[in-house]
């Protein structure tokens, strides 16, 4: 018999009373933005933190190149935590999975604190990067798809909203203590994403649904489920994973040099700041705004729509000449942005379903991560060889036009394939 026949492990934890589960399933939107907000210290801006405490920490002796090719290659090997992942949440359940990712998260962050040399700061560093960066940021953006169905843009764009409240929140504390030892700052916050894990294993609950909690929309949707290896096998998932990893490299690569982009350009650091706020301003209102279009627009039309703005975007970015295009690019920018990660978190549980959506998204995740590592060696290459970041804005700009395209005929919803063995 077929492994895709079998029934599933039960988790002993099963969902409160029916009547409740339209108001808790919301509460698990909470639940995942709270989790994504508590994978900061595994990502680029949580490090950034502490970066300079880092660099004049004598017992390391560090320069910056060193702790640059340090945080690379900690960020490609801790991609792979994705693999595993998604195994877990699909085969464990997203309660189990969360408690434990995000307290051995705390458990690294606390225990990094202790690093003396070289080689422990990198392995804690890599550490952080794959339990946080990559395992839980897997855990919280499948929360959300395992509990809503195909009306999921909406809850998505909501999640995205309050997790870059969170982060913006988390920021603003951690600049209240930039004077701080980093082991101090390092092990506190390490407490707090300890404290969170034990409070969230409390709350969270895997989706369970029998009798009059399954919608007869469920249960039509549930019977289109793709394995990992038949979502591999559909275009549709490479033209949404490649475009979103595109993206993901161009805001990696533009958010550590956009001072330096727009110094080249004549503007002074003041506009770099204000383009900074501007941008988050826009992007947190556009993931609303996406939220909602992904109710009412085919999301292949969708992506392509965001990807071409995003091409037009850094064309704009090599012909800065005023405030008003600084302005005008951020607008542009940040709305394909808050636009694509809305698209990030909402495509995967529409197009293949629920039951292997850990599996799939871990996949997806990974592509992301590698690419948002490669993004700033890209940018800096690029300077280095050419004196500017013109050759690689247009050639970047080429392959968001292409991928548009390509975007916008690719069927939304691909025929699901005969059953097979590999990669299920």
């Amino acid at each position: 018999m077929s492994t895709e026949t079998q029934t599933e492990p039960v988790s002993p934890v099963t969902l409160p009373a029916a009547s409740s589960y339209p108001v808790y399933r919301w509460t698990m939107v909470v639940v995942a933005a709270i989790a994504m907000v508590a994978t900061l210290p595994g990502r680029t801006h949580g490090l950034g933190m502490i970066t300079e405490r880092l660099l004049a920490d004598p017992a390391f002796q560090l320069t910056r190149s060193s702790y640059g090719m340090i945080n690379l290659w900690a960020t490609l090997l801790g991609a792979t935590f994705c693999l595993g992942i998604g195994y877990c949440i699909d085969r464990f359940g997203i309660r189990l999975t969360l408690t434990t990712v995000m307290g051995l998260l705390g458990c690294v962050v606390i225990a990094m604190t202790s690093a003396t040399s070289v080689t422990a700061l990198f392995i804690a560093i890599m550490l952080t990067r794959g339990f946080g960066q990559s395992a839980l940021s897997v855990v919280s953006i499948t929360i959300v798809g395992k509990w809503f169905d195909k009306k999921v843009s909406l809850p998505m764009g909501i999640y995205s909203v309050l997790m870059a409240a969170g982060f913006i929140a988390a920021a603003l504390t951690g600049r209240e203590y930039a004077d701080l030892n980093w082991r101090v700052l390092w092990s506190g916050m390490g407490w707090i994403v300890l404290g969170f894990a034990f409070i969230l294993g409390l709350i969270a609950r895997d989706r369970k649904e029998t009798g009059s909690n399954a919608s007869e929309e469920t249960r039509s949707f549930s019977e289109h489920d793709f394995t990992l290896g038949q979502a591999l096998r559909t275009r549709t998932f490479w033209v949404f994973s490649f475009a979103i990893s595109l993206y993901g490299m161009i805001v990696s690569g533009i958010s550590l040099f956009n001072e330096s982009i727009l110094a080249d350009q004549g503007f002074p650091q003041e506009v770099y700041y204000n383009s900074l706020a501007l941008g988050t301003g826009i992007g947190v209102a556009s993931n609303l705004v996406a939220g909602w279009l992904g109710l009412h627009i085919s999301l292949n039309r969708l992506l392509a729509v965001s990807v071409l703005m995003l091409a037009g975007a850094m064309i704009w970015l090599t012909q800065l000449s005023t405030n008003l295009d600084v302005a005008g690019y951020v607008l542009v920018s940040a709305s394909a942005g808050g636009v694509l990660t809305v698209m990030f978190f909402t495509v995967w549980p529409v197009l293949y379903g629920r039951k292997h959506l850990g599996r799939i998204q871990g996949i997806a995740q990974m592509m992301t991560v590698l690419a948002s590592a490669l993004g700033p060696l890209l940018f800096a290459e690029c300077k280095t060889l050419t004196g500017s970041y013109q050759l690689l804005l247009y050639l970047l700009a080429g392959c968001l036009l292409c991928t548009a395209i390509i975007a916008w005929w690719t069927p939304l919803h691909p025929r699901r394939p005969q059953p097979e063995g590999l990669l299920t």
